[in-house]
C-alpha cells in the first residue's frame, strides 16, 4: 500500500501545473483554465486615433513571485493605420493569448511592418538576457579576441563560437567578456545601437540604457552573458538583427502613420557597421540555435537564424527571441518578447516566431519578389554615392 501511495503521490506532483513540465507550442497546447479566459485576440484595424489604454494593475502569478500576468490581450491600444496587415495578422495569431510584443521589420529598408503591443515595444526596455551574446560575439570577432576555429576550454569541454551561440553557453560569453574588458564591450554595444533610439521620429519610443561601468552584480561576465544592467528595447534588437540580415547596414527604423506614408517610404541609413566579414562566422551559431539549440521550437521548412534569451527582472520573467529568415527573395526580421510568469521563456518566444514564419510561408510571402519604390531607389543611390 505504501508503494502504491508513493506512486500515486509522484504522479499527482508531476501532473500539477507547478511541476515545471515542458511548455508546448501555442498551436499545440491544450486549453487551460487561464487560457480559456484569454482568447486569442482579433486583429484590429484602426481607422482613427484611439486614446491609449491604461496598463492593468499588477497581478501576482500563482506558483511564483511574478507580478506581471502571463496572459493578456496584447493588441489593446495599438495604432495600425500604416502597418502591413498581412504581417500583423500573422503576428497576432502566432502570439495568441500571451502577454508580450512582436515587432517585424523589413531589414532592407528599416520599415517597421508591425508592432503588436506598442506600449511594450516602445517602452523603456528590458534586460536583454542572452540576446546580448550576439553583440558580444561580434565585438569579440572585431577585436580578434576569438577566431572561428578557436575553442575555449570550459571545464572538461572545448567549445567553439557556433556551439556557444546555439546552446547559449553563459561561461563562454562571460570568459569572452573578461578577455575584451568593459570599455571595448561598451564601445561595440553602443555602435550596434544600445543606449539610443533605434527609430526615427517614432512617437513614444524610449532609448533603453547601457551602463557606464561594469555591473556590481557579476561584473563584465554577467553583462556579457545575461545583459546585466542593460535595458534593451525590442526595436533595438530588431535594428541589430536587420543589420546582420542585410550585411551590415544599420537603418533608422521608421513606422509609417498611414498607407500613403507606407507607399512613399524612404529608407534612411544610420551608419554602416564593419561586420560584413563577421556575419558568416556568427550565422552558423544563430542557425544552429534553431536547428539544434535553444530556439529549436522556431524550426520550420525554411532556414531561420536567431538568438533566444531567458531571465528575470523586477519580478517579471522575460522570454526573448530575435530572428530573421535566411532564405527566400523577401527577408523579414521578427523579434518576440514575452513578459509574465514562468511560461515566459526564450524557447516559447522562438516557437511563436516560428509559427509566424510558418503562417507567412503558407501565403508564399517569402517567395514574392520585393518591389523597390522610386523613393527607395533614389535613397540607395544617394547613400551609395557618399
Amino acid at each position: 500500500m505504501k508503494r502504491l501511495f508513493l506512486v500515486a503521490l509522484v504522479f499527482c506532483v508531476l501532473a500539477s501545473p507547478g511541476a515545471g513540465g515542458a511548455i508546448k507550442h501555442p498551436r499545440k497546447r491544450r486549453q487551460t483554465a487561464a487560457a480559456a479566459t484569454h482568447r486569442a485576440p482579433i486583429v484590429r484595424v484602426a481607422t482613427q486615433s484611439r486614446r491609449p489604454v491604461a496598463a492593468p494593475a499588477p497581478v501576482v502569478i500563482q506558483d511564483g513571485p511574478w507580478t506581471e500576468p502571463t496572459f493578456a490581450d496584447s493588441t489593446v491600444g495599438d495604432m495600425v493605420d500604416g502597418e502591413d496587415l498581412v504581417i500583423r495578422r500573422a503576428a497576432v495569431e502566432a502570439l495568441g493569448p500571451y502577454n508580450g510584443t512582436v515587432v517585424a521589420v523589413d531589414p532592407n529598408t528599416g520599415r517597421i511592418l508591425t508592432m503588436v503591443n506598442q506600449k511594450v515595444a516602445l517602452g523603456t526596455g528590458f534586460q536583454p538576457c542572452s540576446t546580448i551574446k550576439v553583440a558580444v560575439a561580434l565585438a569579440g570577432l572585431s577585436e580578434k579576441a576569438i577566431q572561428p576555429a578557436n575553442r575555449f576550454r570550459l571545464g572538461g569541454l572545448r567549445m567553439d563560437l557556433t556551439y556557444a551561440l546555439a546552446r547559449s553557453n553563459n561561461y563562454y560569453f562571460a570568459t569572452l567578456g573578461q578577455k575584451l574588458g568593459f570599455e571595448k564591450v561598451s564601445h561595440y554595444a553602443r555602435l550596434f545601437g544600445y543606449g539610443e533610439r533605434a527609430g526615427l521620429n517614432v512617437a513614444g519610443e524610449q532609448p533603453g540604457s547601457f551602463p557606464s561601468a561594469a555591473p556590481r552584480n557579476g561584473g563584465i561576465g554577467m553583462l556579457c552573458s545575461f545583459g546585466e544592467e542593460i535595458s534593451q528595447t525590442p526595436l533595438q534588437l530588431a535594428a541589430l538583427m536587420s543589420a546582420i540580415a542585410n550585411g551590415g547596414t544599420l537603418y533608422y527604423l521608421q513606422y509609417p502613420h498611414d498607407q500613403d506614408e507606407a507607399r512613399n517610404f524612404v529608407p534612411l541609413v544610420k551608419r554602416r557597421l564593419e561586420i560584413g566579414s563577421l556575419i558568416p562566422v556568427i550565422k552558423p551559431g544563430m542557425r544552429g540555435a534553431v536547428q539544434f539549440g535553444t530556439a529549436h521550437r522556431a524550426r520550420e521548412d525554411g532556414p531561420i537564424a536567431g538568438k533566444t534569451g531567458t531571465c528575470s527582472e523586477n519580478q517579471t520573467h522575460l522570454g526573448w527571441f530575435g530572428s530573421f529568415n535566411d532564405a527566400g527573395q523577401r527577408k523579414l526580421v521578427v523579434v518576440v518578447l514575452l513578459t509574465g510568469g514562468r511560461p515566459a521563456i526564450g524557447p516559447l518566444a522562438a516557437g511563436i516566431a516560428g509559427d509566424m514564419y510558418r503562417r507567412l510561408g503558407e501565403q508564399n510571402y517569402f517567395a514574392a519578389s520585393q518591389t523597390i519604390t522610386a523613393a527607395e531607389l533614389v535613397s540607395r543611390q544617394i547613400c551609395c554615392a557618399k
